[in-house]
Formats: structure tokens, sequence, C-alpha cells
């Protein structure tokens, strides 16, 4: 075999596997750019709104949760119930106490009237006694009249007080009884003697009786 013929060919094989490696770098080179863009990865820099979107409220309801509506829905209804409660028992405690006046002073009249069923005027107390009237301006127009009475003894004593109130012909229309009961040596007492009559026609007041007991 010629020398120079075999280097020849060598040459040749030499240059085709050259080639064909080239052609499949190529290839390969050419497959993994197809599939590095087919994997959708961005290395370009983020991007951001310049102004965050607000929150959609549409779906808000305003109202706290359900427990805590309820249980402030309970607290209120309960400090409403106890005001009335307390609104109601301050009426109560009011209506009782003037019930109790109102006896105490039924108790004294008629005390006083019982006193004096037997005594001849003016009775043992009357200089004992003032009287002095209260504007009408001051009662809504009521007939009042205010007994000053003052115990000039020296011991504790008790008095029944007889007042009439007579028309302008001098007849007796109405009659009213006060009386006050343990009043000290040296003390002091201001009843009042309130007419049941309407302010027309006008009465006047008469000290009648007072008794000392």
């Amino acid at each position: 075999m010629n020398p120079t013929s075999a280097r020849a060919r060598r040459s040749v094989r030499a240059r085709a596997v050259s080639a064909a490696a080239a052609v499949v770098v190529t290839a390969l080179g050419a497959t993994g750019l197809v599939a590095c863009d087919g994997g959708g990865a961005d290395t370009s820099s983020p991007t951001f709104s310049e102004r965050p979107t607000a929150p959609d409220t549409d779906d808000f309801s305003g109202e706290p949760p359900s427990p805590l509506a309820s249980a402030a829905s309970e607290a209120v209804e309960s400090a409403r119930a106890s005001a009335s409660s307390a609104a109601a028992s301050a009426s109560e405690r009011e209506a009782s106490r003037k019930a109790s006046i109102g006896s105490e002073v039924e108790r004294s009249r008629q005390q006083a009237e019982d006193e004096l069923k037997d005594v001849e005027a003016p009775g043992n107390a009357r200089s004992e006694v003032a009287m002095t009237g209260k504007p009408r301006a001051e009662t809504g127009g009521v007939l009042t009249v205010v007994l000053n009475i003052t115990n000039r003894t020296d011991e504790e004593a008790s008095y029944a007080v007889q007042v009439d109130f007579l028309d302008s012909s001098g007849k007796v229309v109405e009659t009213q009884f006060v009386g006050v009961e343990d009043l000290a040596p040296g003390g002091r007492a201001q009843p009042l003697v309130i007419s049941r009559q309407p302010p027309e026609p006008v009465l006047t007041p008469k000290l009648v009786k007072a008794e000392r007991y």
C-alpha cells in the first residue's frame, strides 16, 4: 500500500468526524436555547406598581363579628334594664314617702280634731298660737296660712288647733284641724293650713281654738 494514499484517507476521515461533531454541538446549542426559552424563566428585574391597590370593601359588612355584637347588645340591654329598675325603685320610694307623710298628716289632723271636740273656744293655748297668710302667688292661688306655735311652758307639750274659713257673709265654709306633738319647752313649729276650696270666692281664715295637752 502506498503510504501517501493511507495518510490522505485518514485526513479525510478526520475532517468528516470534526464536521459531524460540529453539527452535533451546534444542534445541542440550539436545543439548549429552545429549552431555556420554553421554560419561561424571566431574568429581568421585577416590576412594581407605583400605587398600591386599595382592598375591595364591597364585601365588608361594617359590623363586628357576631359573638362580639351579641355581647355588646346584651351589655346595653342589661344597662338599660338596670337604669329602668333603679328609676322604678326611686319612684316607688318617693310614692311610699308621700304616702307615709300623707298618712301621718291625716293621723295628726284626726288627733287634733279629737282633742278639740269638748274644748270651748278659744282653748288654753290661744296666746301661744299666731297665724299669718302666704301670698297666693306662691301657692298657685290656693288659700294657705301658716301657724306659728310656740311652747311657752317649761314642759314638753302637744297642740291642737282649729282654723275656720269664712265667706264674705261670715259663714263657715270649711274647717281644718292641725296638730303638733311633743314640742319641746321653748320650741316652735310652723305647720301649714291649706284650704280645699277654689280660689273664688275669696275666703277669710279665722283661728278658732288652740289647745295645749
